[in-house]
């Protein structure tokens, strides 16, 4: 069993609405075996306090963050990371990533 790195965006009126949602689409998408390699296995969210981003600004940290091994999102059964993004409507939006169990 391995793992994958994720790089996952969803929206909500806050973070873990938007972690929920996301969970459950990956679960809808890639099922639920526990080894999808997506954020459907992970069960927390750390909320990373940095400035909001450009998605593809927040894609570029998030692979600074698990390229660097960052203890807070680095581990396959640990939680997924979230850093906040501009969204195009104005809306709450998150890019959530991390490490997950394949």
């Amino acid at each position: 069993m391995g793992a994958l790195d994720f790089y996952t965006i969803a929206t909500g009126t806050d973070v873990q609405t938007a972690f929920t949602a996301a969970r459950e689409q990956a679960r809808w998408e890639y099922g639920n075996s526990s080894f999808t390699g997506t954020i459907a296995e992970k069960h927390e969210v750390t909320l990373l306090d940095e400035p909001k981003r450009s998605e593809q600004d927040a894609v570029g940290r998030a692979k600074e963050l698990l390229d660097g091994d960052d203890p807070r999102v680095s581990g396959k059964y640990g939680p997924a990371g979230a850093l906040p993004i501009t969204a195009a409507d104005g809306s709450g939006a998150w890019l959530f990533f991390g490490v997950a169990a394949h």
